[in-house]
């Protein structure tokens, strides 16, 4: 087994590899300095990582661009060859990724293991996909010439990932990038560098030629992304994580004109209309709702509840939410781990505060944790006012707040009532109306009568504030090419 694998293959996370990954090599930080990175099960200190510094970032920029001319030129079907073999490994470790990722993020182990077969999905769609990056040619409508377009790969990569999926939202990026001919640069959040590094030794072993991959963990991120940015050679930005911060880098990446596909925030509705399935929506309730313990950009954040059906869903979903077992997120009956840190846990007790205060009514939870650990109990609120923040921010946390409304066109309005859009959820057995409403409601992506839309398959993406681009299907590889137009005629 090589030196990689067997890495991989221990039960000790605290032996894995945690310096950058440059050009191929593990290298500390020209600084010397280092990042803890915690449990949030324990808030004991697993291990530490290199922390990046300018010149680090630049080192990366540069062992991407070394990379680039090779990679753009070998053939397709090579690159999807080693995206297949990134995803039978990661698929084969399986257990163990889930593992780690429950250690340093804090999800329960059923919620991992559900991200790692997300996660390596991506790879094997990109396999296949990448060797079908097709061009096009027509004649124009003169009759004059033709009309040629090629797709080529858009360049290097800036790849910004956030800490509540940290192997899905990297191979989200890396695969399609890779798959179309461009190298990268992964900065992954401090909070889970560890899922980040352990793909990239996947990677490598799957044949990823050494610069082509990089990943630098920094906890200056506001100086070495600027300085990136900057950096005439970095072509593309993706991006992963709130919408503040988004707006921030779409400033600074309009200075080089740098392609920018940016998955922001959410406040994703939740609408059950009187004729619905109740058991069916609250099963997909508690997927949307529950899924990494809310601490999702696609959890359902507002429950709206026609009044007719308001008290019976209420009543069953405080019942479901009630019975999961709070624990350690890598304990096999864990249902719900704790948040990722102490400043989410606090946001979340803060919302339900304000909401309780207004008048909202508690039905189940509202506790955080007492001892060690950032826990937070499943919580289902009632008769929420429309002034409530939670209602207005983005909850990343264990909460239903649920809001009753009368008639369609209300559910829609209130659906509206916020500046973002990038996920809707919808229950109803009338398929017009559900049709209907999916189309009014304005939102990249409609889960109608289902609690979960991620799919590799997807293009997954918002709109308004929720952000620019699609990840994931065919649309998300073209967000890493340039469409080259060739004018000729014979």
């Amino acid at each position: 087994m090589s030196k990689s694998g067997h890495a991989l293959a221990k039960s000790n996370f605290e032996d894995l590899r945690n310096d950058l990954y440059i050009g191929g090599e593990w290298r500390p930080s020209t600084s010397g300095m280092r990042v803890d990175v915690y449990d949030p099960s324990t808030e004991d200190v697993i291990t530490s990582v290199a922390n990046a510094t300018v010149e680090d970032g630049n080192a990366a920029i540069s062992a991407a661009a070394g990379a680039a001319k090779t990679w753009a030129a070998t053939a397709p079907r090579k690159r999807a060859d080693i995206l297949m073999r990134a995803y039978q490994i990661m698929t084969e470790r399986s257990e163990w990724l889930a593992g780690l990722i429950s250690r340093e993020n804090g999800k329960a182990l059923p919620d991992a293991r559900g991200e790692v077969t997300y996660a390596a999905e991506f790879f094997r769609w990109y396999a296949e996909e990448g060797v079908r990056l097709n061009g096009e040619i027509s004649t124009s409508p003169s009759g004059n010439n033709r009309i040629i377009v090629q797709y080529q790969p858009i360049g290097i990569a800036l790849l910004i990932t956030p800490w509540n999926f940290p192997a899905a939202m990297a191979t989200r990026k890396i695969g399609p990038a890779l798959a179309a001919g461009c190298t990268c640069i992964l900065k992954p959040a401090t909070e889970t560098p560890l899922t980040a590094y352990a793909i990239a030794e996947i990677l490598a072993e799957a044949g990823v030629p050494a610069g082509v991959v990089n990943v630098i963990t920094t906890s200056e991120s506001a100086p070495v992304i600027s300085a990136m940015l900057h950096d005439q050679r970095v072509r593309k930005l993706s991006f992963t994580g709130s919408t503040e911060v988004g707006r921030i880098l779409l400033r600074e990446a309009a200075d080089q004109i740098i392609s920018c596909s940016m998955e922001l925030g959410g406040n994703a509705p939740f609408l059950v209309f009187d004729d619905a399935d109740i058991d069916a929506a609250i099963d997909g309730a508690m997927i949307a709702k529950m899924r990494n313990g809310g601490e999702a950009c696609t959890a359902a954040n507002r429950f709206y509840v026609q009044r007719g059906v308001l008290e019976a869903f209420s009543a069953k979903l405080a019942k479901r939410m009630g019975k999961m077992k709070v624990g350690i997120g890598y304990d096999p009956s864990t249902q719900l781990g704790p948040l990722v840190n102490a400043s989410s846990r606090n946001k979340v007790a803060s919302l339900v505060d304000d909401a309780r205060a207004r008048g909202a009514r508690i039905v189940t939870g509202g506790t955080a944790g007492a001892g060690k650990g950032f826990f937070y109990d499943a919580t289902v609120l009632v008769d929420v006012p429309a002034g409530a923040d939670i209602l207005n921010e983005e909850i990343f946390g264990p909460v239903a707040p649920i809001v009753a409304f009368d008639n369609e066109e209300e559910g829609v309005a209130l659906a509206n009532q916020t500046e973002y859009g990038l996920v809707a959820y919808i229950y109803t057995k009338d398929l017009a109306r559900g049709l209907r409403v999916s189309e009014q409601i304005e939102s990249g992506m409609i889960a109608l009568n289902r609690g979960l839309v991620s799919d590799a398959a997807a293009p997954f993406g918002g709109v308004k504030q929720s952000g620019l681009g699609r990840e994931g299907s065919h649309h998300g590889l073209l967000e890493f090419t340039e469409a080259k137009y060739i004018a000729t005629a014979w």
